[in-house]
């Protein structure tokens, strides 16, 4: 008898390992379960181009012409994916983001052709920015090299308008102004787009892991920072009030980003809060990713499972990730 029986005579042996025996075993208890219907696809609408361009800083991530979109939309939708949100790549840009909110702008354009090819089959979701669309590449509108929170306001307002003409189901204000959930939920009210969700960017950190999407959607800042805007990434408490604000002005989800490093601020949202959590995985968590497989460091297929899993297992309901075409393809072969 060895030393170990001797000491748990007695005593039954708490074995947590019979649960993990075999896969049939571990896949009947597994506690958190990813679905395709869990992911939001960014899609980012290149004007006036006729093919795929490959986002340099996201291998393997394009820029999707307009005319294509509808096909590309048909291809995701084969393997799963139902949710999209886009972002638009306009063919000018000038230092009142006009092209955002015209009526003949990029994601104007993308949300009718979508609509026409798939009436109610998919959710639309609008980025409701001023980034991508501006000469100096800042969010909102600028005096004197300083971003006027409530000139900006006016804008998002427009934005978000000409974005529910054209049947958007909830749009995503991400220029991180005071008010602005507040600003958009009267204007769609008034404009009688009650029926038009807003998924507010509640708690989006100034960070790093921003500059792949900066290339993608060529919207670097022409001097400056965003962090007179942004969030600072010291502060929870800040993040939390921001969340709370963005729910009382009327946001119908609220949306965390980046993800995994403020796992804590996502669990804390979920705890503390009753509406729809987003948690946006973004364009560096990608990249990170995908240079570490490109180097063969990483089982890339794992790891993706296994972010994304500990994302959903912190409190997300909602998971923008550009890993979603491939997470779907791996859950469609799991079935």
């Amino acid at each position: 008898m060895s030393q170990n029986d001797s000491n748990l005579r007695g005593f039954p042996l708490i074995r947590l390992r019979r649960l993990r025996r075999n896969k049939v075993i571990r896949d009947l208890l597994q506690e958190v379960r990813l679905s395709v219907k869990d992911f939001v696809y960014p899609i980012f609408i290149q004007e006036e181009k006729d093919t795929q361009l490959e986002i340099p800083s996201m291998p393997g991530f394009f820029r999707i012409p307009l005319k294509t979109l509808s096909r590309e939309i048909d291809r995701y939708y084969e393997i799963g994916l139902r949710s999209f949100i886009l972002f638009g790549l306009p063919s000018a840009k000038d230092d009142k983001g006009f092209n955002a909110y015209s009526e003949r702008g990029v994601i104007q354009q993308a949300l009718k052709r979508l609509r026409d090819n798939f009436s109610e089959k998919i959710v639309l979701m609008t980025d409701v920015c001023l980034c991508q669309y501006t000469e100096h590449g800042h969010c909102g509108i600028v005096k004197n090299k300083i971003v006027n929170n409530d000139r900006s306001l006016d804008v998002l307002n427009k934005i978000a308008l000409s974005h529910a003409k054209e049947g958007v189901d909830f749009v995503a204000p991400s220029a991180m102004m005071d008010g602005q959930v507040k600003s958009i939920r009267l204007a769609l009210d008034s404009g009688g787009y009650e029926q038009v969700g807003i998924m507010g960017y509640s708690a989006k950190i100034s960070s790093n892991l921003y500059t792949p999407f900066r290339d993608a959607a060529q919207s670097v800042p022409d001097f400056g920072d965003r962090k007179s805007y942004q969030m600072p990434y010291n502060n929870s408490n800040e993040a939390m009030q921001e969340i709370g604000f963005d729910i009382q002005e009327g946001s119908d989800i609220v949306i965390i980003k980046p993800t995994l490093p403020y796992l804590d601020l996502l669990y804390k949202a979920k705890q503390e809060t009753n509406i729809p959590i987003c948690a946006y995985s973004v364009s560096g968590e990608y990249s990170i990713i995908k240079a570490a497989a490109i180097e063969g460091w990483i089982n890339e297929d794992d790891l993706i499972i296994e972010f994304t899993t500990s994302i959903k297992r912190a409190g997300a309901d909602i998971i923008i990730t550009y890993h979603a075409k491939r997470l779907a393809e791996l859950l469609m072969d799991q079935k």
